[in-house]
């Protein structure tokens, strides 16, 4: 296995390769953007915390023009008003089946499997698996999705997760250390 030393470690070289085809990012949010825990008030109001980290690096998987997508099975206006300030543009709730709703993104931008990567926690998100040719876990995910993944990020859901692979992908397209220092 050739390897190729990240500032998260050490990456298989093909996984470098298959980063570099993506134009499509598809994400689950509770338990990647968020660490999956939902906090209730009293009067029923639902808590979510996102990082900071994994809203730069979606922004700057944008400017160099990889497209973002959301794909959750639950219903939140956080999540419409947090994923909106980020400019993500495609934004799914409620999906039981997350499979055809991240099909009919790939249909609407004519971006294909081979061009499209998933990142998720739990066995929902094997459906993404299954219409992705990059498929990541990450660190505390499920250990059956972790099976099924391509990689498994060193950061935990709600700590950094998305923001890894989207450095990844950046370092992928040569654009990690240039993107990074320039204003997003």
């Amino acid at each position: 296995m050739s390897m190729l030393v990240t500032p998260y470690g050490p990456i298989d070289k093909k996984l470098l390769v298959q980063l570099r085809q993506i134009k499509l990012l598809a994400c689950d949010v509770d338990g990647v953007f968020s660490d999956g825990r939902i906090y209730m008030g009293q009067n029923g109001e639902e808590l979510k915390a996102f990082h900071t980290r994994d809203g730069y690096g979606v922004k700057a998987l944008q400017k160099i023009g990889v497209q973002v997508a959301v794909i959750t099975g639950r219903n939140s206006k956080m999540v419409e008003q947090r994923m909106t300030s980020l400019g993500v543009q495609h934004i799914y709730q409620g999906c039981e089946d997350k499979q055809p709703a991240l099909q009919a993104i790939q249909n609407k931008i004519s971006v294909s499997m081979s061009e499209t990567a998933a990142i998720g926690d739990d066995m929902p998100d094997l459906g993404m698996f299954k219409v992705s040719q990059c498929n990541i876990c990450v660190q505390d995910g499920h250990p059956i999705l972790a099976a099924q993944a391509h990689y498994q990020t060193r950061t935990r859901g709600g700590f950094g997760a998305v923001r890894e692979l989207c450095d990844l992908i950046l370092l992928s397209h040569g654009q990690l250390y240039t993107i990074q220092s320039a204003s997003i």
